[in-house]
C-alpha cells in the first residue's frame, strides 16, 4: 500500500519588476506552487494571511521596501450597500447568474479580449492568447467555479456581459480575477459582481468575500474601499479599514521584515505541522 506523505512547501521570490500600481515603485511577490492533496488547505489557510491564487500558484507581495498592498475582505453579515450601490443593484435587476466549473469558452475569451483591448491595453495580459486564457481559468487544483452574467439585447437575444472567476475558500468567496463588457460601462459591472459575490456568500452561509489587494495611494484600486464592512490585512491580523485616507502608501526604510521572518511566521495547514526553516526553502530567482 502506498501512502502520500505530507510535504513542506517550498517558497520563493521574485525577481523586481515596475509595479503595476504605484508609479516609481518595484514590485517584488513571495509565491509557492499550490499541488497535491494539500492544495485546498493550503489555499484556505493561506488567503487568510494576505496570499492570492493564479492558476497553480498561491503568492503575495513581499516588496524589498514598500508595503502599501494590503489584502482586502468584505465581512458578509456586516455589508449595507450604500445608495448608489443599491442603483446599481437596480440596473442590473434583470441579469442572469449562472455558475459553471472552471471551463473556459470562446464567448468568454472575446469578451476577455475586448475588456482588456478597452480598460488595459498595456497592460501585463494584454498579450494573451486563448489558450493562456483556458490555462488561467482552467488550471485550477481547488474548488473553483466561473460566474456568468447574461443579460437580453433589445431583440431578446442573451448576450454574455461579465464573467468572474471565483474560488470557494472554506471561509468565503475568493475573487480570482473578473472582466465584462466595455460598452456597458454605465451599468457598474464590476461592482455589481462584487454585490453579487456578497449576496451569494451570504446564501450559502460564508462569512467572507476576499477582493484581492487594496492599494492606497492607488486610482485602479479606490473602488473597493467604496464597500463597507471591508477589512485589511495587515501586520498579520485583520482589521478594519476605516477611513480610507488614513492609510499611506509611504514607504518606510523599517517597514518590510526580511523575507525569512516572513516565511517563518505563516501558518499551514495543520496536517503541514513539520517547521519550516527559512533559509531551506527560501529561493531568490
Amino acid at each position: 500500500m502506498r501512502h502520500s506523505l505530507p510535504t513542506i512547501p517550498q517558497f520563493y521570490v521574485t525577481a523586481p519588476q515596475p509595479c503595476p500600481y504605484l508609479d516609481g515603485r518595484m514590485e517584488r511577490k513571495l509565491f509557492t506552487a499550490l499541488q497535491g492533496e494539500q492544495a485546498e488547505a493550503m489555499n484556505d489557510t493561506l488567503s487568510k494571511q494576505g496570499f492570492r491564487r493564479s492558476q497553480n500558484v498561491l503568492y503575495r507581495p513581499s516588496c524589498a521596501d514598500c508595503c502599501a498592498c494590503l489584502s482586502a475582505r468584505i465581512r458578509v453579515a456586516d455589508f449595507q450597500p450604500s445608495r448608489s450601490q443599491r442603483r446599481v443593484l437596480k440596473r442590473n435587476s434583470a441579469m442572469q447568474r449562472y455558475v459553471t466549473s472552471a471551463w473556459a469558452t470562446e464567448d468568454q475569451y472575446d469578451l476577455f479580449r475586448r475588456y482588456l483591448d478597452s480598460r488595459h491595453a498595456d497592460g501585463g495580459m494584454a498579450d494573451m492568447d486563448v489558450f493562456e486564457f483556458a490555462a488561467m481559468v482552467e488550471e485550477t487544483p481547488v474548488r473553483t467555479r466561473v460566474l456568468e452574467y447574461i443579460a437580453q439585447d433589445e431583440t431578446g437575444r442573451r448576450q454574455l456581459r461579465a464573467v468572474c472567476l471565483s474560488d470557494v475558500l472554506d471561509d468565503g468567496l475568493s475573487l480570482v480575477y473578473s472582466f465584462f463588457d466595455p460598452d456597458h460601462s454605465a451599468l457598474s459591472l464590476g461592482s455589481y459582481m462584487i454585490l453579487d459575490q456578497i449576496a451569494l456568500a451570504r446564501k450559502v452561509g460564508l462569512p467572507y468575500v476576499y477582493l484581492g489587494y487594496w492599494v492606497p495611494g492607488s486610482p485602479k484600486m479606490d473602488y473597493k474601499a467604496k464597500f463597507s464592512a471591508l477589512e485589511i490585512y495587515h501586520d498579520g491580523a485583520w482589521r478594519d479599514l476605516g477611513d480610507p485616507s488614513s492609510h499611506s502608501s509611504a514607504t518606510h526604510p523599517l517597514s518590510v521584515k526580511p523575507i525569512a521572518e516572513q516565511v517563518a511566521s505563516l501558518n499551514l495547514p495543520k496536517t503541514l505541522s513539520a517547521p519550516i526553516t527559512p533559509t531551506r526553502i527560501i529561493r531568490d530567482l
